[in-house]
């Protein structure tokens, strides 16, 4: 019964339809993301490159990212995901043919990875939101669930995908893999054509709107806490994973396989979290798991930094990614439990921007660290970062509400 409970958004054909082409979609995108860092640290020997390029891919994400969400309200965020997969499909195309043909360079890398970030932007509150016209909104919840286990997987299967092709045929085939799982989604949206529903209600925020979302966020003490911790994973807790070519090949002395096992592991953790989240559907004990999931990713960072045998180490990346998950998601369901429903696109816009957008930031940071002191010592200051959020968190307790 459990089984059937948590994938009960299946049933519905289009929501089916969006879920496989997902699947594809994002996966080749973690394929395509693991071969990018793989061949821009081939190229230039450089972690300060491997955060450059990130943070072109993800800078147009916190520049775009409001007014995106105002364009995903006013248009067919159908036709918008048509569009914008479409693009994204060129963007893939390019890197393909520029990569096998060898005259590519980071100059092209960063471009095309800019031009990525720019579909991205548009992308994501689209689909986000296109959820809620493939599902009956007492299913939303596990519909939402199950994206979040999906995301999670092809951060599994991607990556691991990805060293096998790197290793077999080069990044330049990752990348036709990546244009080909583009195709899919293609597919699946216009499978379903004209039966997609029409929206239930579009909103229409303004620019004074957002800013409102802001102001409930600064007055209210459990919500600055949550947004503060989301802001450390986005800066000073994901972006370790941009590090993994310099770990892989520089210190571990392996090669694209081993880079994709490692990531694999992270993904592998996250998904198991994904799964743990769904099936727990309770509301309580959520200042114990945001400062336990710091504190827990912060010493199986700590750990990873000392370089251990790579038995260790694939567990400890694969706690790292179960710890992150769970904090991500629980400050998400925190916010949605305590903001009004008439600032609740606005808070949870906010979160977005915040999350995600911060990235190119954090990436950054990681890379220019990296090239002065080393990956190992970034990777334990970030950790250690971690540990310290966690703990102010848990002792804080912002007023107790959290629970």
């Amino acid at each position: 019964m459990r089984g059937a409970h948590l994938a009960r958004a299946l049933r519905r054909p289009n929501f089916r339809l969006f879920f496989a082409g997902q699947l594809a979609s994002l996966s080749g995108s973690w394929v395509q993301q693991t071969a990018l860092a793989w061949l821009v640290y081939r190229l230039t020997d450089s972690s300060l490159w491997l955060g450059l390029v990130a943070f072109a891919g993800l800078l147009p994400i916190l520049l775009l990212g409001i007014p995106a969400g105002h364009l995903a309200d006013r248009v067919s965020r159908h036709r918008l995901l048509l569009a914008a997969h479409s693009v994204a499909l060129l963007q893939a195309l390019a890197l393909a043919a520029l990569t096998l043909a060898g005259n590519v360079d980071v100059y092209q890398l960063m471009a095309l990875a800019a031009l990525l970030g720019c579909v991205q932007a548009i992308e994501m509150p689209a689909r986000q939101a296109f959820i809620a016209e493939l599902v009956p909104r007492e299913e939303l919840p596990n519909a939402i669930a199950l994206n979040s286990a999906l995301f999670n997987a092809a951060r599994f299967i991607g990556p691991a995908l990805a060293g096998g092709i790197i290793a077999v045929a080069g990044e330049g085939w990752a990348f036709a893999v990546n244009a080909a799982s583009f195709a899919a989604i293609l597919v699946a949206l216009l499978a379903m054509g004209g039966s997609v529903r029409a929206p239930r209600e579009r909103g229409h925020a303004t620019h004074d709107g957002f800013w409102a979302g802001v102001a409930l966020v600064r007055g209210d003490p459990l919500l600055r806490g949550v947004m503060a911790m989301v802001m450390t994973v986005s800066l000073v807790g994901l972006p370790f994973s941009l590090l993994m070519p310099v770990v892989a090949r520089d210190l571990y002395g392996g090669a694209a396989g081993l880079l994709g096992t490692l990531l694999a592991a992270n993904g592998a953790g996250a998904f198991c979290a994904a799964l743990w989240l769904a099936a727990r559907a309770t509301g309580s004990g959520h200042r114990r798991a945001i400062s336990g999931a710091a504190l827990a990713a912060g010493v199986a960072l700590l750990g990873f930094s000392t370089l251990p045998p790579t038995w260790l180490a694939l567990p400890l990346l694969a706690a790292t990614g179960f710890a992150f998950t769970t904090l991500v998601a629980t400050c998400n369901t925190t916010l949605q439990l305590r903001v009004p429903d008439g600032l609740r696109g606005r808070v949870m816009a906010l979160f977005s921007v915040l999350f995600v957008g911060l990235f190119p930031l954090g990436n950054l940071l990681a890379g220019s660290l990296a090239e002065w002191l080393g990956p190992r010592p970034v990777i334990a200051l970030f950790g250690g970062c971690c540990v310290v959020a966690g703990a102010i968190y848990a002792w804080r307790g912002f007023d107790g509400t959290a629970d």
